[in-house]
């Protein structure tokens, strides 16, 4: 256990919490809302669905390196703020269209456009903040805290908005959550902070970008975790949302998805509750074998073992991606140069969840072809394998947990 102050004291980490407990909230509760709205908007055609969520994805994606190089160039605070309106206007017009019977795909789906971007900015820019709120001593509690405010909005969310999209329809779920963006924009604009524009004379926004790429590669603990993140996501994320639910329902019964679930939220919760006050010599190398924890329902699944041992696997799941976060954000934000924190990590987000809609589109032919619970078998042991490869860096293995002293920013 560690004696560090709680960044809980820091007047400004508490309205830059408050206004992403508000926010991640309201986040969580929309894709159930929008996925309603848009279905029963289009006569329950999944295109429609299918093409909402890929307008939001492919801009954040698209502009997650301008992003970070935004928020490294320009106050991060402003940006965020920028970022929450436009947000929470895309939302709150989507709200009106569904409010007044005005639904229309490519409007919908324009908008989405706008609120995948204005993430693509936000995202980077929140990384970057951080460590100006609450210093370098405190910032492995402050991951903590806003993991476990975000897991518990994870866990909360879609019930609340089924629950208010059954009483009153999608249309006020959605408008809530254009609510929340505007109280983050508020928490943020209370916030004081030291950081401001960078020294360096203002360049392109291509030459910051590739100066964020130069900056991801010089740093040598960075790019193994990013590789494995990159594999992770290709073979395990689709894995688990298109096959999991089925393979749960033929080996155990439909219900205990249900308790796989709540366990990994218990799991998540638990985590962030422990590495609030738990200090780690080597946190990156705890976050990375941690990962490997992902795999463990995947495995589970694939060898058909029965629910005891899948709600077991859902919360040592749940236990894992937490710790893999934290130390993550933790270690990016200790030793990465403050100039170049931002699109570092949109390099490193970039590289990681590019990588989702591959394997998401590969599952289902790879079932077919080779079968449900051997494809689940693989996934979860290609997934561990990668998880723990980076260790075999001495640039992960051994980078300490506090902010350096020195000039050696890549450990």
């Amino acid at each position: 256990m560690d004696s560090q102050p709680s960044p809980l004291t820091l007047p400004a980490f508490r309205w830059f919490l408050a206004g992403q407990a508000v926010s991640l909230l309201g986040s969580a509760m929309a894709p159930v809302a929008l996925a309603f709205a848009v279905l029963d908007g289009s006569g329950d055609r999944p295109g429609d669905l299918g093409a909402v969520l890929a307008a939001r994805m492919l801009p954040l994606l698209a502009f997650l390196l301008v992003g970070g190089a935004t928020a490294d160039r320009f106050r991060r605070r402003t940006v965020l703020v920028a970022a929450n309106l436009g947000a929470a206007a895309a939302q709150g017009a989507v709200a009106g269209l569904l409010l007044t019977g005005h639904y229309a795909l490519p409007a919908v789906a324009g908008l989405e456009v706008l609120g995948g971007t204005c993430a693509a900015f936000a995202t980077p820019a929140l990384r970057g903040l951080l460590p100006e709120l609450v210093g370098g001593a405190a910032l492995r509690p402050a991951n903590a805290l806003l993991g476990t405010v975000r897991n518990v909005a994870k866990v909360l969310g879609p019930s609340l908005s089924g629950l208010l999209v059954a009483a009153a329809g999608s249309g006020p779920a959605l408008a809530g959550d254009a609510v929340s963006y505007a109280v983050a924009a508020g928490c943020l604009l209370r916030l004081r902070t030291g950081g401001g524009r960078p020294a360096h004379p203002p360049r392109s926004v291509w030459s910051e970008i590739l100066g964020g790429w130069r900056e991801f590669r010089r740093i040598r603990w960075v790019g193994p975790p990013t590789l494995a993140f990159f594999v992770i996501n290709l073979v395990q994320t689709g894995t688990w949302q298109i096959l999991g639910p089925t393979l749960t329902e033929r080996t155990a019964g439909r219900a205990v998805w249900g308790l796989v679930l709540s366990a990994r939220g218990v799991g998540l919760l638990l985590s962030g509750a422990v590495l609030y006050r738990l200090a780690v010599g080597r946190l990156l190398a705890l976050g990375q074998a941690a990962s490997a924890l992902g795999a463990v329902p995947l495995l589970v699944l694939g060898w058909r073992l029965d629910a005891p041992w899948l709600v077991a696997a859902g919360f040592a799941a749940g236990l894992g991606v937490c710790v893999t976060g934290i130390a993550w954000d933790t270690s990016l934000q200790e030793h990465v140069p403050p100039h170049a924190l931002s699109r570092v990590a949109a390099y490193g987000d970039l590289l990681s969840y590019a990588a989702i809609p591959v394997g998401q589109l590969c599952v289902g032919p790879l079932a077919r072809a080779y079968g449900d619970f051997r494809v689940a078998t693989a996934a979860g042991t290609v997934a561990a394998l990668a998880a723990l490869l980076p260790l075999a860096s001495g640039a992960v293995r051994d980078l300490r947990h506090a902010r350096p002293t020195t000039t050696e920013d890549d450990g």
